[in-house]
């Protein structure tokens, strides 16, 4: 039988559990879903156990399905900037905080008038930001003093199921440096900056190697899910960082990065050193490779158009949608759209920046608003990406996502960002990268490199057209954001 490597990605929406086999082929994988809670507007939580029970369900199945074959390692991937408060006793203290909740506006205040925006810029590779860990452990010592006095471990998702299931508390750089105190020339906590803000370095976890084993599968957990006792379990990565192994991205493949259409969009760009962008209008974290990577995001990519079509369109499919944009001229008569509907990450780090169609006349279409929506997408990646290419240029972007299987989009984004484009014949996420991670972790390829020759997928081209309409468009567009803040 074929030995396979396991990789779990907990997600947001739900953990993703795969078998890949040595030579990279999926063998069978399995989802569970579980609540998101918002126990107050602009806050986001989940609750650990539900985390845990799902993906022990999930593994089960995946194990079921096996037949028998043998598991060389588990691999782990999630959902970054989480916040797991733990008692003296390992217990869950209060539900997790996510990353996409906006609690913390104060607590990033008192971070950045503690440490000077530009020296926490320099030593962590970003400002301090409301999603991040850091700022959400200063609004726990605030507002939940008692939770915060019970407090003695802080853990980020993933290394949380890791706990539960080897018992060990670690974590990785990948994912670390989305804490927001992480120092990135070292890869260990920044002991200044925990210092100038009063907090106890014995709160976090050891940060090992993300191809490191973490830990080894209690026998319980064996039992529950049929895996064998002692099962290493490798460290792994953050979500991006994961995926970006999966695509076979990495530090060594310099000026080659990934861009994401889901429902966010997000440029990933690999570094080899930690360059900052000076004013953090771009994520700089580190490569589950041993390297570094830049992320430029917008926050409504996909989720523009999922909108769009739900309110404006439910009777039409995604497919509908884009064959009537194709039928628009470039530049789409003149509308321009800013797609800030979630708020904003790059470059403008403003969770109230609003969305908008604008030039507007009795004579547009609905064809003519898909595509502005499209273009205006695009032109927001654009933005991003001309920050990250002041660090490092990219000549080829992987495109990913629901919104790579539109080539209409994929052309206008191709178009816009004056950027080659691929597709992957093979695209499974986060959970694959986990895999290919826990390969390298038992030495079952002597590193990524090695795994990424071996796995070595064909990809469709799609090569970039000059176009002096989205220049134009795009110089507009660059104004918009100034313009309707001033209407708030």
């Amino acid at each position: 039988m074929n030995e396979v490597a396991i990789g779990l990605d907990l997600g947001t929406g739900g953990v993703r559990v795969i078998a890949v086999d040595l030579q990279g082929n999926v063998i069978t994988q399995a989802t569970r879903s579980y609540p998101l809670l918002t126990p107050h507007p602009g806050w986001t939580e989940q609750q650990p156990s539900a985390w845990v029970d799902a993906s022990l369900a999930a593994l089960k199945e995946v194990v079921q399905r096996l037949n028998g074959s043998p598991v060389l390692v588990l691999g782990l991937s999630g959902q970054m900037h989480g916040m797991v408060p733990l008692d003296a006793e390992g217990a869950v203290v209060r539900p997790a905080i996510l990353w996409n909740d906006q609690r913390t506006g104060k607590a990033v205040g008192e971070i950045e008038a503690a440490v000077p925006r530009h020296d926490l810029i320099q030593r962590t590779g970003n400002p301090a930001i409301t999603g991040f860990q850091f700022p959400k452990l200063i609004w726990l010592r605030t507002a939940e003093p008692d939770a915060f006095a019970r407090t003695r471990h802080v853990l980020l998702p993933k290394d949380y199921l890791g706990y539960v299931l080897t018992g060990e508390q670690v974590t990785e750089p990948s994912d670390a440096s989305g804490t927001g105190c992480l120092n990135l020339s070292d890869r260990q906590w920044d002991t200044d900056v925990l210092n100038a803000l009063d907090i106890r370095l014995d709160l976090f976890p050891p940060v090992i190697d993300s191809r490191a084993i973490a830990g080894y599968l209690k026998p319980d957990i064996a039992a529950t899910v049929g895996l064998p006792a002692g099962l290493p379990v490798v460290a792994g990565g953050g979500d991006n960082a994961a995926a970006a192994i999966g695509l076979g991205v990495s530090s060594a493949r310099m000026h080659r990065g990934s861009l994401s259409i889901g429902t966010s969009g997000v440029i990933f760009a690999p570094l080899d050193r930690p360059t900052p962008d000076p004013e953090g209008r771009v994520h700089l974290f580190c490569h589950a490779d041993g390297g570094y990577h830049l992320l430029g995001v917008t926050l409504a990519a996909g989720g523009s158009l999922r909108w769009y079509r739900d309110v404006f369109a439910p009777h039409l499919s995604y497919s509908e949608l884009a064959e009537m944009a194709s039928q628009v001229v470039p530049g789409s008569r003149g509308i321009l759209f800013l797609p800030h509907l979630a708020g904003e990450r790059t470059p403008y780090l403003d969770p109230d920046a609003r969305g908008a169609w604008v030039n507007l006349s009795l004579a547009h279409s609905q064809a003519d608003l898909t595509r502005a929506l499209l273009e205006g997408v695009a032109y927001s990646l654009r933005v991003a990406l001309e920050i990250v290419e002041t660090i490092t240029p990219l000549h080829t972007l992987m495109a990913t996502g629901g919104g790579g299987r539109s080539h209409i989009w994929l052309q206008i984004l191709s178009d816009v960002l004056k950027t080659k484009l691929t597709i992957p014949s093979v695209e499974e996420g986060a959970a694959y990268g986990a895999a290919l991670l826990g390969m390298v972790g038992v030495n079952a390829y002597p590193n990524l490199e090695a795994v990424f020759s071996q796995m070595q997928r064909d990809a469709e081209a799609i090569e970039s057209v000059s176009n002096p309409v989205y220049e134009k468009g795009y110089e507009q567009f660059q104004q918009l954001y100034t313009a309707l803040r001033a209407l708030r």
